[in-house]
């Protein structure tokens, strides 16, 4: 989790749930100021303007999500035995993650859908998702036939789609509840299934 002074946090939670109400065009710091219950004046203290404090709000939503592949327990075997298994075994943390924060989910959807992300993302730093990085570079160890498929449009296809549907529980256009979850991860996983065969080796650990 991302250890930020209480102000600071504050104003970020009030700009999520801000971009939510507003959308991220329309969303004023006025508005931010409201719900966090603070001055304009405070806000621009610790942020030089709108952009910026968006910029803030979505590095802190990635990083918490980044954070949900730090708390797995990965089993490298699984992979050999229950390759889907092994694949839903980290997803479904993800998905469930996004599901349980309705704010961060709309905000998160509406920044990368927006103009100004592909600007912020040539200079995104993704350090963070290192240990995500580490788990996919396992699979692809064991499993060549995904070094087939173009790495970058792989995993957008995954996010972009897991944070979209995600946006539709929050917004109640899709059911909370197990067989949402298991359909959703059925499409993802409709096209990866056939890259699933061991290489030679057939163990995590080799190149």
């Amino acid at each position: 989790m991302i250890t930020l002074d209480d102000t600071k946090t504050r104003i970020i939670a009030a700009a999520i749930e801000a971009v939510r109400q507003y959308g991220l065009e329309g969303v004023r710091i006025q508005n931010v100021s409201d719900l966090a219950g603070i001055s304009a004046g405070a806000i621009y203290r610790h942020f030089e303007s709108k952009d910026h404090l968006l910029v803030e709000c979505f590095t802190y939503v990635d990083k918490q999500a980044a954070a949900v592949f730090e708390h797995l327990t990965f089993n490298p075997l699984l992979m050999l035995t229950d390759p889907m298994g092994a694949v839903k075994e980290l997803w479904l943390p993800y998905f469930r993650f996004w599901t349980s924060h309705p704010d961060e989910t709309v905000f998160y959807h509406r920044f990368r859908d927006s103009t100004f992300f592909p600007m912020y993302d040539k200079s995104r730093d993704i350090t963070y998702f290192k240990t995500f990085i580490g788990m996919a570079d396992a699979f692809r160890r064991v499993f060549p036939g995904l070094n087939k498929i173009n790495q970058d449009l792989l995993w957008l296809h995954v996010l972009t789609s897991t944070v979209m549907y995600a946006k539709y529980v929050v917004e109640g256009a899709l059911p909370n509840n197990q067989e949402t979850e298991d359909t959703v991860f059925q499409l993802l996983a409709t096209g990866l299934s056939g890259y699933l065969e061991p290489g030679r080796s057939g163990k995590p650990g080799q190149n």
